[in-house]
Formats: C-alpha cells, structure tokens, sequence
C-alpha cells in the first residue's frame, strides 16, 4: 500500500471480547486493508464500554497503519463495532466522533453493534439476515428501511442455539447421567469429567467465574462432537437448531402476506464451525420456519463489515440504515 499516499483511507473497527482490531484501506474498493490487533479487550465499568480505554488503543493503532501506508495518508472515515454497543455504548456515542475528529481529522463517523458490523460483513448492503452464533447468539435482518433484532439478550435472558447454550445443555445431560435422573448422557459425563475433572468439583469452577458464558461454551464443542453418537447430544443440537431458525424467521424481510419472495440468510461465527451435527439439522429447521430463506456463505467477518461500512460513508453512501444504538450516524437520524 505503500506509495500511494493520494487515495483516501476508511478505517473499520472491531472491539470484542478477544481485543480490538483495526484495519486500514483504500476508499476505493479492490485495494487491500492492513491491519493492525490489540489484545486487551476494552473495558467495561459502571457508564458501559470505556471510550477512554478504547482511544488509548485505537489512536496509536490507527497512527501505525498510516505510517505503514505512506507519507501523506489521511483518513476520510471510520466506522467503529462494539459487542455490547447497543446497550452500553452511550459514552463512545458522546465522545468517538469527536475525539476522531480531534485526533484524525475524521468527519465522517458511524458506531456500530457488532452484529451490524457481522451483518455488513456477511452481505454488505444488501437486504436479508444475519445470524451471529458464538458465546451468544443474535439475528439482525433489515429490508433497507429498518433493522429486526431477534435474541442477543445474554445467556441468562436468551443467546438460544448459541454456544453457552449449547454448552450448559450438554453439561445439564452429564449431570443428569451422574445423578441418574432422566434426560442424562453417560457419553457427556465421561467428555465433562475428561475436560473439567470430578463432577462435584464443577459448581466450585463454574459459579464463581466472571466468563461464565465462555467456560459453558468450551464444552459446546463437545457435545458437537458427541452428537454422532450420543442421541442426547444430538437432541441437544436439534433443539438448538430450532432455536436458531426461530430468530432467523423473526428478522428475515418479507413483503407482507408473501412466502415466496426469496430472503439471503448468512450464517457467520464462530459456532457454525461446528459443521454438520449442527448444520444438518439447522438446514432442515430453516427450510420448514423459513421457507424463503436462501442461505448464503458470509462474504467476511466483522472487521471487514466495519471497514465496508466506512468505506460506504466515504463513498457511495451508506444503504444500511442508521439507528439510535445499532447504527448510529451522526448527523443522521
């Protein structure tokens, strides 16, 4: 990228629970994007997700890759995904654009939940579905006019089919076979005890834990794994399915009273590298709940929507439409 100060730069913005990312391209599409990682995720406290914390991060970050891009490289704009951005980012709301402005010189700006930016990045700008299945679980759908969200509420309110899910069921199963009640899967207790040691030593692990929906969702990989030969698994992962298609169905767009109209629905996450003990019965699940569903593989993740996003202000315009906490635009209402 070197050498090619005169092009307008975008920067795209992934802060989540691993770190934050950042990348850095070319306005203009067909140029690559360098990027640069931080490994500490941003910070949570009492007023949401610290912006403070994330300028630390981000400023220095952004700085690099332009001087990596080459003398006289600016950016036009940035857009900025956060998980947790729709219900705590009140304060990177009040205070990103204008310390990018400050800072960069940016002054064109859009926040995004990390599912838009996991949408944008599965399908661009285009209508249709999103689901999201990691820890958690979310489905955002827009016909272009304006977004439906299904699930996302945490692991104790919903996140249904995701992992944490998934994983707490399968180890509700082990349970169930230690204590000899019904519903219980020997073949989970022996996986539970291989990966976590003796039953009663599991509440003593578990409860006390502030990454309590990440510890459910290592075993959800076992249950996958399971699931070919443990009926109880593979029950586990149809129930999941189910509960997937049921949000895909809820977000997908459809022209009133119609059932033929054709809806994409991308799948992206980490949660559907599972493969097929979970996707086979999810296939079957959307083509009875969603029956215009055409389901498509995502374009990108949502380092690469963020960046599109960016790129869509500073260029063509942006087709996805703003909102209050999952796509704030400034200036746009």
């Amino acid at each position: 990228m070197t050498g090619a100060p005169d092009l307008p730069f975008a920067v795209g913005v992934d802060s989540g629970g691993s770190g934050l990312r950042v990348a850095l391209a070319p306005v203009a599409a067909g140029h690559p994007a360098i990027t640069a990682a931080c490994a500490e995720p941003v910070r949570t406290g009492a007023r949401g997700i610290d912006a403070g914390h994330l300028l630390e991060q981000l400023l220095p970050a952004v700085r690099r890759l332009l001087d990596r891009a080459g003398p006289g490289a600016a950016v036009t704009a940035a857009a900025v995904g956060a998980a947790g951005m729709a219900t705590l980012g009140e304060e990177l709301r009040a205070r990103l654009p204008g310390a990018l402005a400050d800072t960069l010189g940016v002054r064109r700006v859009a926040l995004a939940a990390d599912a838009v930016t996991a949408y944008a990045g599965a399908l661009g700008q285009r209508p249709g579905a999103v689901v999201a299945g990691g820890t958690g679980m979310i489905a955002l759908g827009t016909d272009l006019t304006s977004w439906r969200r299904a699930d996302g509420w945490g692991h104790l309110l919903g996140d249904s089919g995701g992992g944490a899910w998934i994983g707490r069921a399968g180890l509700d199963a082990a349970m169930r076979a230690h204590d000899g009640r019904r519903g219980g899967s020997p073949v989970l207790l022996a996986r539970l005890e291989a990966v976590f040691g003796p039953v009663t030593g599991l509440p003593g692990l578990l409860y006390p834990r502030t990454d309590r929906p990440a510890l459910l969702a290592s075993f959800a990989p076992e249950v996958g794994a399971c699931a070919l030969q443990d009926e109880v698994a593979a029950n586990i992962l149809r129930e999941a399915a189910a509960h997937i298609a049921e949000a895909a169905a809820a977000v997908c767009p459809r022209p009133a009273g119609s059932r033929t109209d054709r809806c994409e629905v991308a799948l992206t996450g980490g949660l559907f590298r599972m493969g097929e003990p979970l996707l086979g019965p999810l296939r079957e699940e959307l083509a009875q709940q969603v029956p215009q569903a055409r389901v498509v593989r995502a374009e990108g993740d949502p380092l690469h929507g963020a960046l599109e996003i960016a790129r869509a202000l500073a260029g063509p315009g942006l087709r996805l439409p703003a909102h209050p906490s999952l796509l704030f635009v400034p200036g746009v209402t």
